[in-house]
């Protein structure tokens, strides 16, 4: 899986969960109408080896229900025995209760993903994590005192009105730079993002390819221009956002 699979994954499970197969149960498609074409949907239960995420602990005993995808010849994968990665929430009724996230969200166990997780859930819960990216509120050009000097200032609009910039300097002579800020003061000392970052998952895989016209209004066209440039140095730089994952699943 792509480091944004599991970023999508983690970012959207309070609960998740280390956990083997113990149970698989068939249900009948009479008692899951809505399973989607081309599946068949299992109540499991699984013993919990490892809680990744979650406040307040989880029981020795997790259940579930989740639809398998079929394959060329109509037979659900086995899972029973299988160690999984489980991203959820907590369910009703009992204790042990939860409710995947997504469809495809149990994955295969694997010591890579495990680290990867957990590193990313580490980033997640942090304090001062970066927040979720939802558009661009307002961006500008400062042209210098030499000509090709400048500064670019682009606002970024987030789900938790946590203030969140991008800076991009042009000096005579130096190769462009650019730098985002989390907070309502531009940190002199900030960087560009390194990849695989839950940071650069912020930015890379939400923000629009081009800045909207909207975000430039009452900015002179030369400036606008420029900051146009500048802003798509950044999503270069910033790269593409790869996912294994179908859309539908997200």
């Amino acid at each position: 899986m792509q480091y944004a699979d599991l970023a999508d994954l983690s970012a959207n499970a309070p609960v998740i969960v280390q956990a083997t197969v113990k149970k698989a149960v068939k249900v009948s498609p009479e008692r899951a109408p809505n399973a989607p074409i081309g599946t068949e949907r299992y109540y499991v239960e699984a013993s919990t080896d490892a809680l990744i995420r979650g406040r307040g602990g989880i029981p020795d005993v997790i259940r579930y229900v989740i639809d398998l995808p079929l394959d060329s010849r109509g037979r659900a994968p086995k899972i029973k025995r299988q160690t999984f990665i489980i991203f959820a929430q907590n369910g009703t009724g009992s204790a042990g209760n939860i409710q995947l996230v997504a469809r495809d969200a149990q994955i295969l166990w694997t010591p890579d993903r495990d680290a990867r997780v957990r590193a990313l859930v580490r980033e997640i819960v942090r304090q001062d994590a970066p927040p979720t990216i939802n558009g661009i509120v307002s961006a500008f050009h400062v042209p210098g005192t030499i000509i090709g000097e400048g500064e670019t200032q682009i606002f970024l609009k987030t789900e938790n009105g946590q203030p969140v910039s991008i800076t991009i300097l042009s000096r005579d002579g130096q190769k462009k730079r650019w730098a985002v800020s989390l907070g309502e003061i531009v940190d002199e000392a900030a960087k560009a993002p390194v990849r695989n970052s839950l940071l650069w998952y912020r930015l890379a895989c939400f923000l629009p390819r081009d800045l909207p016209f909207e975000a430039l209004e009452g900015v002179s066209p030369s400036n606008a221009n420029q900051a146009r440039l500048d802003y798509r140095m950044v999503i270069q730089d910033l790269g593409n956002c790869p996912r294994a994952r179908r859309a539908d699943d997200r």
